[in-house]
């Protein structure tokens, strides 16, 4: 039996926008260029909407760079910051499933998580709270300390290959996020517009594991 797409709409006269998130973000972007985007207070950033569609282009181009095909699923393990509001626009240009895994997880379920949508890659800060995710990370997947950076190959997470942590530091085995927000070359911006042309406003783009609030 072959299976549709199902569309809900609810109680307004407004029709469902039938625009991919990447080529709506592009417009506001446009239009609202000067206008203030993104404002992080505890990291004290203030981004206007070219300036976040910069930084966004570059992740996205980061992300396409490493190696990541459209609907891939790429983790991200962490609290509210600049980075994750990156990731999402990134990862929906990018033609990846972002899959937010809940910051108050543990080792056994983010191994479930990872596992169960299995995830090519995970963006992880260092730490939240009272959670050491670097560590958690490292006693799932021990490997990280011998291998190259971006090839990781783990027994208990075994789609699990690229690793990237936020902020200053340097861990054996990951990739750091800022390393991805270099400036694109010319051909890489090419490369994502030619993507964004060929993505569809249905695609998937995240798979979310909440404590529940969400809903």
């Amino acid at each position: 039996m072959s299976q549709l797409p199902s569309y809900v709409h609810g109680a307004s006269d407004k029709p469902l926008i039938g625009e991919t998130i990447g080529r709506f973000f592009d417009a506001a972007c446009a239009r609202h260029a000067e206008r203030e985007a993104l404002v992080v207070r505890h990291q004290n950033v203030r981004l206007s909407y070219a300036a976040l569609r910069r930084k966004v282009d570059a992740l996205a181009c980061g992300l396409m760079r490493l190696g990541f095909q459209p609907g891939e699923r790429g983790g991200i393990w962490s609290q509210n910051n600049l980075e994750w509001a990156l990731t999402q626009f990134a990862t929906a240009k990018a033609g990846l499933v972002m899959v937010n895994i809940n910051p108050a997880y543990r080792t056994s379920e983010l191994e479930y998580a990872i596992n169960k949508v299995g995830c090519s890659g995970l963006i992880v800060s260092p730490a939240f709270k009272s959670s050491d995710y670097l560590a958690m990370l490292g006693e799932l997947a021990p490997e990280l300390a011998g291998c190259k950076a971006g090839a990781l190959r783990s027994d208990r997470m075994p789609t699990l290959d690229k690793v990237i942590r936020m902020g200053e530091g340097r861990t054996p085995g990951m990739l750091n996020f800022d390393d991805l927000l270099v400036a694109p070359t010319r051909e890489e911006l090419q490369a994502l517009e030619t993507l964004g042309e060929a993505l569809q406003f249905d695609d998937p783009i995240n798979i979310q594991f909440t404590s529940g609030t969400t809903g």
